[in-house]
């Protein structure tokens, strides 16, 4: 697979997730019903970080159409999507790609924060879930829900309960509630067995609403 600028894409999978299902199988009817469902299928990461972040402002408030097809033309206007070669770009080029002007000082934000070493990539590993969080969360555009996503799908940390998710309050209330209205306490009272994989969990309850997998 290829990404927009053609560069080849790899994906990594976690190694924990063989022992999260056999976890979660046996601690939750639910998950012992939704696992066997989509076989070999699982998490996956792009492995870039500025790329992953990157894609999640130019997607924000808009269809997932949409945002590939802004993406696709974002994505050829730098040589390499690095943040050196992004600060480097026209305002007008953005704009052209589909860009608004708020999603612009986004990613020039962003792409500072990369370059001028704000950002402690390097220290990611020893650094705690909320830590990392803190930290994605000074950079303009990317708030909670943004830097869970990132720790889910970048990162790949196993237990992630996005409660800011849509999908996944969703999921929780057509899974455990039969359709009812749940609340974020409902929710969190869930996945108390889904510990310590709740990423786990998540990706399945979304793929309960959407059998395609997200990669982001």
């Amino acid at each position: 697979m290829s990404d927009a600028t053609g560069s080849p894409v790899e994906f990594a999978r976690p190694d924990y997730w063989p022992d999260a299902c056999k976890h979660l199988s046996k601690r939750d009817r639910v998950m012992k019903r939704l696992i066997p469902q989509f076989g070999d299928s699982c998490l996956q990461s792009r492995g870039d970080a500025f790329t992953t972040l990157a894609r999640s402002i130019v997607g924000q408030q808009i269809s997932v159409k949409a945002a590939q097809t802004v993406w696709d033309r974002f994505a050829r206007l730098p040589r390499r999507m690095t943040p050196a070669n992004v600060l480097k770009l026209k305002v007008d080029d953005m704009q052209a790609a589909g860009l608004s002007a708020r999603k612009i000082e986004y990613l020039v934000d962003l792409a500072l924060h990369f370059d001028s070493g704000a950002i402690h990539v390097e220290s990611w590993k020893a650094m705690s879930d909320e830590e990392i969080i803190t930290e994605l969360v000074g950079i303009r555009g990317i708030g909670r829900w943004t830097a869970e996503m990132f720790l889910i799908f970048h990162l790949m940390r196993p237990n992630v309960l996005p409660l800011d998710d849509v999908g996944l309050i969703t999921g929780i209330s057509r899974n455990y509630f039969s359709g009812d209205p749940v609340s974020r306490s409902e929710a969190r009272e869930v996945a108390q067995a889904w510990e310590p994989f709740c990423s786990v969990a998540t990706w399945y309850i979304w793929r309960s609403l959407d059998p395609l997998p997200v990669d982001y």
